[in-house]
C-alpha cells in the first residue's frame, strides 16, 4: 500500500514532549500508513516563520500546538492558541491539533470558540495509543476530542436539557416546527405572548443563536434531537 505523505509542524517548548510526539509518529501503527516530514518550533516567532515559509512553498498538512508558549517578539501572538488561529488563516487546508495541560471548562470553551481545532487533546488524557487514534481520526474524520473535552460537551448538553427542555419549551418548539406563528402560540401554550417571547429568547441564548428566526431555531432544535 502506498503511504500518504504528510508534512507536520510540532510547536512545543518542552524538548522531551516534542521527542515523545515524534516517537509516537514513528511507531509501526502509523509508519505503515504515512510518510512523515516533521519540523519543530519552540516559540511563537519560530513557529510563525515556519508557517509563513511553508505557506509559500510546501504547506503543512498537520500542525500540533501547545497552548503555553513564549510569545512573539512583537507581542501580537502570545500563545499557541493565537498561533493556531494564525495558522488557520495562512494554511486553511491544514489540520490543527491543540494539546494542552489546561483542562478548565472556560479554557476548553474558549479554544473551541476561537480556534475550532480539528483535534483538542488534554495532555493528561492522552496515552500513546490514544495519540495514534486521535491522529488517524483527525486525518480521516475530524474532529477528535480527548476524554476531558468530550465530558465538557456532555455536561453542556445536560445543562441545556435541564434548563431548557421543560414541557412548555418543548411545546413552543414543536408548534413552531408545525408552522405556527409566534403571535398565535398563545392558542397552544398557556402563556402570555410576552412570556412566550422571553422563553424563545432564552432558547436562542442556550443554542448560541442570538438573532435566529423561527426557522433557524427549529432547525437547530432538530439538529440537537430536541424535536
Amino acid at each position: 500500500m502506498k503511504k500518504k505523505k504528510i508534512k507536520i509542524l510540532i510547536v512545543d517548548d518542552h524538548p522531551m514532549i516534542v521527542e515523545a510526539y515524534k516517537a509516537i509518529l514513528a511507531s509501526s501503527e502509523l509508519e505503515e500508513l504515512y510518510q512523515f516530514t516533521i519540523d519543530t518550533a519552540n516559540n511563537c516567532d519560530s513557529a510563525i516563520h515556519s508557517i509563513d515559509t511553508a505557506s509559500a512553498h510546501k504547506a503543512y498538512e498537520v500542525l500540533f500546538f501547545d497552548v503555553q508558549l513564549p510569545p512573539s517578539a512583537d507581542g501580537k501572538i502570545i500563545s499557541g492558541q493565537g498561533l493556531a488561529s494564525y495558522a488557520k488563516k495562512k494554511l486553511p487546508k491544514a489540520k490543527i491539533i491543540i494539546l494542552t495541560s489546561f483542562n478548565e471548562n472556560d479554557r476548553i470553551r474558549n479554544i473551541l470558540t476561537t480556534v475550532n481545532p480539528d483535534g483538542l487533546l488534554i495532555k493528561n488524557d492522552v496515552t500513546p495509543k490514544e495519540f495514534i487514534i486521535a491522529f488517524n481520526a483527525v486525518i480521516n474524520n475530524p474532529p477528535y476530542y480527548s476524554t476531558t473535552v468530550a465530558n465538557y460537551f456532555r455536561k453542556k448538553v445536560t445543562d441545556i436539557d435541564n434548563s431548557l427542555l421543560d414541557d412548555i419549551n418543548r411545546k413552543i418548539i414543536y408548534h413552531l416546527s408545525k408552522g405556527v406563528k409566534t403571535k398565535n402560540l398563545v392558542n397552544y401554550v398557556n402563556l402570555s405572548l410576552s412570556a412566550i417571547n422571553k422563553r424563545k429568547n432564552h432558547i436562542r441564548e442556550l443554542f448560541d443563536l442570538d438573532n435566529a428566526n423561527d426557522e433557524q431555531l427549529v432547525k437547530e432544535a432538530k439538529k440537537r434531537g430536541f424535536i
